[in-house]
């Protein structure tokens, strides 16, 4: 097994590799129900983007540290001290105040972005609370698991803000559309649980509890692992592009894609071991 380094150092995510092939990303920040300051945003954006080109990586997991929390969302007192409270100046020209929360908000979009980019299949494994900041990065994710007790919250509303890095935009899609469900825990900030998540298409498992739900991550990404790298990556692109595509676009770009994926030395492979009846080794992409 392959340790993976990511350079510099984060302070507040523990990186390792459970796993062949399969990174393990853990925000640690459990004495804060691992709630994200600051410097925690840019850290995030760091390691999804060298864990994207790493070539012993084919999964990736996600997972929060201690057993409160995946993620209380926004530490709301350390951003009202930063950015958010800056802006509270009323000498300065509104137009200006709005330029610079404007530069703010889309450097969070995309901090998040980083992790639907990412070119390996991630996996969100949620466990107690999942308010606010958790339901934008577990909707950039590929895969959500769950434990039965963990509590869910699209928060903002009650915090006086709309969503605004991620979940009113990844959100209904993931969940298949803007259901009136959708609609109705956005707006209400009301929170729900791991049946209801189930129900609406939100997660794919529910998981009696935390360190059960760590191996079945682990387990699962070890799986997609096995996979030819190329299929996989190939695979997690198109069903991305899809969703601001026809089908004939869509199909277009696949048939673009493919006609260079389908030179691999993986599709051989992949026959020949079904022929054989042998599990295929796959080179590192």
């Amino acid at each position: 097994m392959t340790a993976i380094t990511i350079n510099p150092p984060p302070r507040y995510f523990n990186i390792s590799s459970p796993a062949e092939y399969v990174a393990h990303v853990e925000i640690n920040r459990p004495d804060k129900l691992n709630a994200f300051g600051p410097p925690m945003w840019p850290e995030l954006r760091h390691i999804f983007q060298q864990l994207s080109e790493n070539a012993d990586v084919r999964a990736i997991i996600i997972s929060g540290a201690g057993e409160k929390a995946f993620t209380a969302g926004l530490d709301v007192t350390a951003a009202s001290q930063g950015e958010l409270g800056s802006t509270n100046n009323d000498s300065a020209d509104p137009s200006r105040k709005a330029a610079k929360l404007r530069r703010h908000i889309l450097d969070y979009q995309d901090v998040i972005s980083s992790v639907a980019r990412c070119e390996k299949p991630t996996i969100a494994l949620m466990h107690g609370y999942a308010y606010g900041l958790a339901i934008d990065l577990s909707s950039a994710c590929d895969i959500r698991l769950a434990t039965k007790d963990v509590k869910f919250c699209v928060k903002e509303v009650d915090i006086g803000l709309a969503a605004d890095v991620g979940t009113l935009s990844r959100f209904p899609k993931v969940i298949g559309g803007l259901t009136s469900w959708a609609k109705e825990v956005c707006l209400t900030a009301r929170p729900w649980g791991a049946e209801e998540a189930d129900k609406n298409g939100y997660v794919s498992r529910i998981v009696s509890n935390k360190a059960e739900m760590i191996q079945e991550g682990i387990k699962l990404a070890s799986y997609i692992a096995t996979k030819s790298p190329v299929a996989v990556q190939g695979t997690k692109n198109i069903l991305d592009a899809a969703w601001g595509r026809t089908v004939e676009d869509n199909l277009n770009y696949t048939a673009t894609w493919n006609m260079g994926m389908l030179q691999s030395t993986d599709v051989q492979r992949a026959m020949l071991s079904g022929i054989q009846k042998k599990t295929p080794k796959f080179e590192k992409l």
